[in-house]
């Protein structure tokens, strides 16, 4: 009789642990990082006797559950991490990028289109010399190159800037989730095995890796406790993580505003060049930028130094050399055009013919002059921001897949949860009659004594 209520009452205990495990998948069925949750039940057998008919696995005495199981598929996780860092990448990269195409403006007020007005203006005066309106509007448009320069420099000295920053913050939040992590580490060496509170740290070491993942690419193994340790997937030598060992990430600007990585740890600071992640990208954008910088103080001061070449060579309306028309001396952000008087305009040729030096300004147009040089550089980081978007689509694709790859074992099936839960209420039920059929013997045997 004690053993039909010990069976009933061990599967009552039992199933509902299990309907309770059905119960936090249904609520958690929409939360981010959430692995479903099953009960590992076993058997309960009493010993046998010595009749060698007796036969032990028959002597059935009840169900326990053993432990809460969290689903989860360590090869699928590692696939949809580096997935995640490529697709981090790609992001940075196709936000940056398209952020310097906008800079470099290509539209009615760009550097191209301003130089274009210039020359068109000189080609305007050359028909007219000495008109007054005509020259004013020739050291207009001069201005307006000039304005468009600085103002192009400016756009790309503020995105640098910003890289720096976002880089700065994306490291902060490295180090937090690496620190978080560490935590969870300590949790898991005293949290005990098979159950609810194991599974939610793991569910929350797990949330920290995706999140480290996205930000730099690590390969992660794990101790017998659960507890994870992390290193560089391209430079397996760099220890992010381990015990004892708590790694920190920071970013340093230089004044050009390319971006250098530095991981310190129990072993000292070390350089680090992630290849992916969203600090691979970062670094990358900054790289580009700088490019992009350098390139334009370099069309600037060459565009400078040719208009006052070709000034130098021409005669004012006094007959004078011809002024200093552009200073970028400080790069494209600072270039200004200095003369604003129409008479200091050197339109003349040294031996005096009036429109002798302008009809010369259109040499200054081939292959090696500022319009076809802008137009290169636009092409050019045109061509690159193609390619990063087809990356980023590419890479947000592969993570897509790789999550919905890893969601097929850790997710949520709506359906085979109602299916588990009519299954484990109907297995409860049995319980239950089991220990009233139990009672109701016990009461028959007491009134018949």
């Amino acid at each position: 009789m004690s053993d039909l209520l010990g069976i009933g009452l061990s599967g009552l205990t039992a199933y509902r642990s299990a309907l309770a495990a059905v119960g936090e998948n249904v609520a958690n069925a929409e939360t981010p990082g959430y692995a479903r949750r099953t009960v590992r039940m076993s058997a309960i057998n009493s010993g046998g006797g010595s009749d060698v008919q007796y036969r032990e696995d028959m002597n059935f005495s009840g169900v326990n559950a053993i432990a809460v199981v969290r689903a989860y598929d360590i090869f699928r996780a590692a696939e949809a991490r580096h997935a995640a860092a490529g697709a981090g990448r790609g992001a940075v990269r196709e936000q940056w990028l398209t952020g310097i195409e906008t800079a470099l403006d290509d539209g009615p007020t760009g550097i191209g289109s301003r130089l274009t007005a210039f020359f068109t203006a000189g080609d305007i005066l050359a028909a007219a010399p000495n008109d007054t309106l005509n020259r004013t509007r020739f050291l207009m448009a001069l201005d307006d190159v000039a304005g468009s320069f600085r103002t192009t420099g400016a756009a790309l000295a503020r995105i640098s800037t910003a890289i720096g920053e976002s880089a700065g913050l994306e490291t902060t939040q490295l180090n937090q989730s690496l620190n978080a992590l560490a935590d969870v580490n300590r949790s898991l060496l005293t949290a005990p095995n098979g159950g609810t509170t194991r599974a939610a740290l793991e569910d929350q070491r797990d949330s920290l890796i995706d999140s480290i993942a996205a930000s730099i690419d690590v390969t992660v193994s794990y101790d017998s406790h659960g507890a994870a340790s992390l290193r560089m997937a391209d430079a397996p030598g760099a220890t992010i993580l381990a015990p004892g060992n708590i790694g920190q990430i920071a970013t340093t600007q230089a004044p050009d505003g390319r971006l250098t990585v530095q991981l310190t740890n129990t072993s000292g600071t070390i350089a680090i060049a992630p290849a992916t992640g969203k600090l691979a990208g970062y670094v990358d954008v900054a790289n580009v930028t700088a490019d992009r910088r350098a390139a334009l103080d370099t069309l600037a001061a060459d565009f400078a130094t040719q208009i006052n070449t070709w000034s130098a060579a021409g005669r004012d309306q006094a007959g004078n050399a011809g002024p200093t028309l552009l200073n970028a001396s400080g790069g494209a952000a600072t270039m200004t055009a200095p003369v604003v008087d129409p008479a200091l305009v050197p339109a003349a040729s040294i031996i005096g013919k009036a429109n002798g030096n302008l009809l010369t300004l259109d040499a200054l147009r081939g292959t090696n002059g500022a319009e076809r040089r802008w137009t290169n550089m636009v092409s050019g980081h045109g061509l690159v921001l193609n390619a990063a978007k087809a990356e980023a689509a590419a890479t947000l694709a592969w993570k897509e897949n790789s999550y919905a790859a890893l969601d097929e074992t850790t997710g949520i099936d709506l359906d085979r949860e109602a299916a588990d839960l009519l299954r484990f209420q109907q297995a409860y039920s049995a319980a239950a009659r089991i220990v009233q059929v139990g009672r109701e013997i016990f009461e028959d045997i007491l009134n018949v004594i």
